[in-house]
């Protein structure tokens, strides 16, 4: 598997894989008409929204890494109580 396919898989990385695949499926089970889909594209530009608004404040916070891990990700929306997009 190539170096970048790697990258987008890991969850440590892509905070928005379920949304990815979600989008991805809904594409291929509806012969890829994407009026079909546009709520699954919807939740997956929400989610890079809210993750990368995160990533900011804790590059401007100077925490490392900027994108929370995996298990950081989850906290934080435990704490929050439920999905924010």
């Amino acid at each position: 598997m190539p170096m970048v396919t790697r990258r987008l898989r890991d969850p440590d990385i892509n905070p928005c894989l379920s949304e990815s695949d979600a989008s991805t499926r809904c594409m291929d089970e509806n012969n890829y008409d994407r009026e079909k889909c546009s709520i699954y594209f919807l939740k997956y530009k929400n989610c890079r929204r809210f993750w990368n608004s995160i990533m900011i404040q804790r590059r401007q916070n100077g925490v490392q890494p900027s994108m929370p891990t995996a298990a950081e990700r989850d906290e934080i929306l435990g704490a929050m109580g439920k999905m924010p997009y």
